[in-house]
């Protein structure tokens, strides 16, 4: 009996160009490749994805699209904002370090990738920072935060924790001191961010 007919998918041609990008480098996510890979002719592939441009963005997003569904729960439950605003970042550090320790080879691609792919990269980051201005204004209304810019304040604290979840750091996340240097900085953030806080 002949094999069942699996349907050629657009989420079936990104898998297979992860496990492409995981096996020969990012430099093989050509649409060619992943046809070739998937057993199908380019033409084929290419009624779902007309271009490397394309298939690497979708590659990209579909990444990102997996680390932000947790973070978007964590911004959306009820709770106090501060300490929220702290399960959003040690939720987004957790997730970034579990992904470079079970699939380096994959991890170090999409570094790769996500420097050509600014667009979705920029949105991703926009998405952070909006989530981390969502939390800020639900405390500033509670009255844990002072008065200040949301979206401002989001990203001054997304930037100022890089360290700790930006994919070119990945290299530094096995320091034995890095979680205490986390605590750290996050004090001094919430020192700025906290009512009644008054920066010199």
């Amino acid at each position: 009996m002949p094999p069942a007919y699996t349907p050629l998918t657009r989420d079936r041609i990104l898998a297979t160009a992860e496990d492409v990008i995981r096996r020969f480098g990012p430099a093989k996510a050509t649409v060619v490749d992943v046809a070739r890979a998937l057993g199908v002719s380019h033409a084929a592939v290419y009624r779902h994805v007309a271009t490397k441009a394309e298939l690497r963005d979708l590659v990209v997003g579909r990444w990102v699209e997996e680390t932000m569904a947790p973070l978007r729960a964590i911004a959306d439950r009820p709770g106090p904002a501060p300490k929220r605003l702290r399960q959003l970042f040690d939720a987004l550090i957790a997730i970034k370090r579990r992904r470079a320790a079970e699939d380096p080879e994959l991890f170090a691609a999409y570094r790769t990738l996500a420097a050509d792919a600014q667009s979705v990269a920029a949105a991703h980051v926009d998405e952070l920072i909006g989530l981390a201005a969502k939390i800020i204004r639900s405390g500033v209304k509670e009255g844990k935060f002072r008065a200040l810019d949301p979206v401002a304040s989001g990203r001054a604290v997304l930037f100022a924790t890089s360290r700790f979840h930006h994919p070119i750091h990945a290299a530094e996340w096995i320091d034995p001191g890095i979680d205490e240097e986390f605590d750290d900085v996050w004090r001094l953030l919430m020192d700025g961010l906290r009512a009644g806080k008054r920066p010199s």
